[in-house]
């Protein structure tokens, strides 16, 4: 087996992120052309990638807005020079210093749900701020309930006596696409959860007209093609796609951009398993329901020159601990493997992956840093 070197400047020696650089630019330019083949804003969420230089791919196909899940993640993207950012989590009111710096040098959009929110924001706000109505249109996480009107009455009632919030539109994200399987499941949800926003659009858009809807999910942005009476999409996961959005049938194998490295360490023959570096810590515990395996938490790809290929079938990461990953061989291929190998998995769920891993090592072979990685070397 491969140990990656001659992809990289330097053999990957423990866990790796590995990035296909091609890949990658391939996903973010196909939903760029789809958002202005179908005339909609887009409004990338940059949670999954977590980076500067791979925001920068996007600037390449005109994009200038974006969506994060934080207020750090917003000032760590403002300081690469974007300054038109939506911050797709219920305000924390608890962050009013944050808050009001970003306010002070970008548009920043917040979401909220409730009229306390709102009201804690007139209080504390010295600069103008933009805020979405969060809904729920039926992934039920979070936000006001799509047919909730008195409720969503009373909200806009409190911001219009304040003197630094204006209402911009109604937000929702449709997770609930991420239990689909196939394209007529993810079309139900996207039928449903836009039927429902565009519904409110049409109840308040005479004394909002500007206002705007925004949705933002990678399965229904990846698949779907009718957005009528949406304007802006926000999905994030689609820049790497993963196990799961192949699972859902968002994506096909050679669209994952993102795949773990991990060395062998033990091999166990009489139980048809190999002992890798690389456990939870490393690709989370996200886990997807196998047909043949049960639970697993990632799948072992083709070896091939120019990284990756597809997934072996049967090849699976089924147990997770800390440090340590067990996989099922199938068959008798468990002899081709030896201690010291290095495999390539393909994740569950990249963000989460990404998350935990803080870098990520190109098929350029250069080391890109994460938000967290990035600020502490500075």
């Amino acid at each position: 087996m491969s140990t990656l070197t001659s992809n990289f400047i330097n053999p990957v020696t423990r866990p790796t992120l590995l990035l296909d650089e091609h890949k990658c630019k391939a996903n973010i330019a196909a939903m760029a052309e789809k958002a202005r083949r179908l005339n909609l804003q887009f409004r990338p969420h940059f949670k999954t990638h977590q980076s500067h230089e791979i925001g920068r791919w996007f600037r390449a196909h005109g994009v200038d807005k974006i969506t994060v899940s934080s207020l750090s993640m917003a000032s760590y993207f403002a300081l690469d020079g974007w300054n038109d950012i939506t911050v797709a989590f219920p305000v924390n009111v608890l962050e009013f210093e944050t808050i009001n710096m970003l306010a002070a040098r970008i548009k920043l959009n917040l979401l909220v749900e409730s009229v306390e929110s709102i009201k804690l924001l007139n209080n504390g706000l010295h600069h103008d701020v933009n805020f979405f109505i969060k809904i729920d249109a039926g992934y039920h996480r979070t936000g006001i309930s799509y047919d909730d009107l008195s409720l969503i009455n009373a909200v806009l009632t409190a911001a219009s006596h304040a003197d630094h919030l204006r209402f911009i539109g109604f937000l929702t994200h449709a997770g609930n696409s991420y239990e689909a399987r196939g394209r007529e499941e993810i079309m139900a949800v996207h039928h449903e959860s836009t039927d429902r926003l565009r519904s409110l659009k049409m109840h308040y858009v005479n004394d909002y007209p500007e206002m705007i809807i925004s949705v933002g999910d990678t399965p229904t942005c990846s698949t779907m093609e009718d957005f009528s009476g949406v304007d802006e999409i926000r999905p994030g996961n689609f820049v790497f796609y993963d196990l799961m959005q192949v699972n859902i049938g968002s994506c096909s194998f050679d669209q994952i951009a993102v795949a773990m490295a991990c060395p062998v360490v033990a091999i166990h023959k009489e139980r048809n398993e190999i002992v890798i570096y690389g456990g939870a810590v490393h690709f989370s515990k996200e886990g997807l329901k196998d047909p043949r395996s049960g639970i697993i938490y990632g799948k072992v790809a083709e070896h091939r020159e120019t990284f990756w290929g597809n997934a072996i079938e049967g090849f699976c990461l089924v147990k997770l601990s800390q440090e340590h990953g067990i996989l099922h061989v199938p068959g008798n291929i468990i002899d081709r493997y030896k201690t010291g190998d290095i495999l390539t998995i393909l994740p569950v769920h990249s963000c989460l992956t990404a998350d935990a891993m803080k870098s990520y090592l190109t098929t350029e072979g250069g080391l890109i840093r994460l938000i967290q990685n990035a600020q502490a070397q500075r």
